[in-house]
């Protein structure tokens, strides 16, 4: 197998189900592998297994579906060092590329073109300890940051952070979302209001319309 094959459960074309570009039809390219167990996580068929694609191949996929946006998704992608080459090809070909990843590995050497949806990781999804906060140094205008939230816990969590770091002095897109059948959106929400947080409540789209099918 040539040395740029990339390990990918799925290739597929959707609606974006979160982020600011929710709602927007674009490719998925979801790489296979993740070192984190998120206790929430709805991608776990995606762990293991998967099928080796060449980065041409992957291109030559996505053109199919005649999209401008494509979400490099997993897993976690930055898991394989090759989904580096891959995001830099697709920003070559004119792609408008966003990146989802965990939050636990470096973002420093990703492609500037890319924006990164950067998850922080709550002490409700059980890998708060697994967070890279050197990453936040390295975040641009173009990328955003995701708290999925648990419980009134994670909730108080999160807007320490916010505090801490600085997070809602700087030009960043902030996602809150409730995690799925653990928390009430509408909670969330009313939070949000009587704190007055600066912040995008978002739910997910694509279980809205599907539910948890891969591929959607």
């Amino acid at each position: 197998m040539p040395d740029d094959s990339v390990r990918i459960t799925e290739i597929f074309y959707s609606l974006q189900g979160e982020t600011s570009t929710v709602g927007l039809p674009m490719a998925f390219v979801r790489l296979t592998g993740c070192p984190l167990r998120c206790g929430y996580c709805d991608t776990e068929y995606a762990f293991h297994g998967g099928e080796k694609f060449t980065v041409d191949e992957i291109l030559n996929k996505v053109a199919g579906f005649g999209a401008s946006y494509v979400t490099v998704t997993g897993g976690e992608p930055l898991a394989q060092p090759i989904c580096l080459s891959l995001l830099t090809r697709l920003c070559d070909a004119n792609y408008k590329v966003s990146l989802e990843t965990s939050g636990a590995l470096a973002i420093k050497d990703v492609d500037p073109r890319v924006a990164v949806i950067l998850d922080i990781k709550t002490p409700g999804s059980g890998e708060v300890t697994k967070n890279h906060w050197q990453n936040l140094a390295e975040l641009k205008t173009s990328d955003e940051i995701k708290f999925v939230i648990c419980d009134r816990q994670d909730y108080d969590w999160a807007r320490l952070r916010l505090d801490q770091h600085g997070l809602l002095d700087q030009d960043l897109e902030i996602l809150f979302s409730p995690s799925f059948s653990q928390i009430s959106p509408r909670s969330l929400a009313e939070w949000i209001l009587e704190d007055k947080l600066p912040v995008r409540m978002q739910l997910q789209l694509h279980k809205q319309l599907w539910g948890d099918v891969p591929g959607k």
